[in-house]
């Protein structure tokens, strides 16, 4: 068993950025996930690992300083919330083009506009539908944890480096904020130069006699080319959601009713399953942990088994929608969650079923 901390989501974000090698770190502070980058200037890893930290001047510089890293092969990263995130929007459609791997860790904050700096799950559709401009999808983890804040770090740079592609942590302020004991893991070394050549053949690291050059861009003019490299991209985005389907269940095996979440949401709902047992009444829990890929077989699957489903979120209804997708029209499927920064409880998961689903 490995070191015990207690540490808030957003410190456990940090720390394990510096524990898996993380070669570098540009963000800018916003509310409320500025603890990871006050935890890194406070950690100093650059004595601990030689890791950069940095505050860039705003967060369209801090993306493109991820952009110019992860093009020369290192394992860099990147934090913010909400606002923050949609300012780095072109930069991760420029990232995903150019098919470079690195960490992005949204704490979503209410909204739309500068909203307020109380939790929310409404990014969904930005994360899951690609956010910026062109066609294009990024692995996005949603921990519902603190230890998973810890541990999904190591697991993006696994499968952004497997896939080329930029990974996204999506969390919220409740798991940003929240405290628990978290398992932390032995420092890794960062990579040498050799085995970033090794790992990162295609990157920028300084050319060889005996090779071509390689050359990191997301443009390319001429239109047949482009669409031979949208349809790359397209396979392997196939390929992630054939492979890297990742969710869990809870209680599901005689469920008649079926409560979908995840994140924070997925708390609230797994204490609200069992307000239900109470009542006698039979619901699971599936909790997607990859929001892409989506475990559309799975909840198509479990709506041959159940009488309907609530999807639970803190937005106006965004996963649903895939849900809907997934079920296709097999049996009721409703919406219920609150907004403005507002935590739903478990009780009222449990009255939304019952007047949705139940007595719907």
């Amino acid at each position: 068993m490995g070191e015990l901390k207690l540490m808030k989501g957003n410190e456990a974000v940090a720390e394990a950025a510096i524990r898996v090698g993380t070669d570098a770190y540009f963000g800018y502070p916003i509310t409320p996930q500025s603890e990871i980058i006050e935890y890194l200037m406070a950690e100093k890893p650059h004595e601990r690992t030689g890791m950069v930290v940095l505050q860039a001047e705003s967060e369209v510089a801090a993306i493109n300083m991820v952009y110019g890293a992860a093009g020369a092969g290192k394992k860099v990263m990147t934090s913010s919330s909400s606002p923050g995130i949609s300012l780095k929007q072109e930069g991760i459609s420029y990232m995903a083009g150019a098919e470079l791997p690195c960490v992005l860790v949204n704490v979503v904050r209410g909204g739309p506009g500068l909203g307020t700096i109380q939790p929310s799950q409404a990014d969904y559709f930005q994360s899951v539908k690609g956010g910026g401009h062109g066609d294009y999808k990024m692995i996005v983890l949603a921990p519902a944890s603190v230890q998973e804040m810890y541990d999904f770090v190591e697991t993006s740079y696994d499968l952004a480096f497997q896939y080329r592609t930029p990974v996204l942590i999506l969390t919220d302020g409740v798991i940003g904020q929240m405290m628990e004991k978290v398992e932390v893991s032995e420092q890794k070394p960062r990579w040498t130069d050799e085995e970033i050549a090794k790992n990162t053949p295609w990157a920028t690291f300084g050319k060889k006699k005996d090779r071509e050059r390689n050359i990191i861009t997301s443009l390319d003019l001429d239109s047949a080319r482009m669409e031979q490299h949208n349809h790359h991209l397209m396979r392997k985005y196939e390929e992630i959601k054939e492979k890297e389907v990742r969710f869990e269940k809870i209680n599901c095996e005689d469920a008649d009713y079926l409560l979908v979440a995840y994140g924070s949401s997925a708390r609230i709902s797994q204490k609200a399953i069992d307000l239900c047992a109470e009542k006698g009444i039979k619901v699971g829990l599936l909790r997607p942990i990859t929001l892409f890929p989506f475990p559309e077989k799975e909840i198509n699957e479990m709506a041959d088994k159940v009488k309907g489903i609530l999807s639970v979120e803190m937005n106006a209804g965004q996963m649903v929608e895939d849900i809907l997708l997934a079920v296709k029209g097999k049996v009721p499927v409703e919406h219920f969650g609150r907004m403005g920064g507002i935590i739903h409880s478990p009780q009222e998961v449990v009255e939304a079923l019952e007047q949705k689903i139940i007595g719907g």
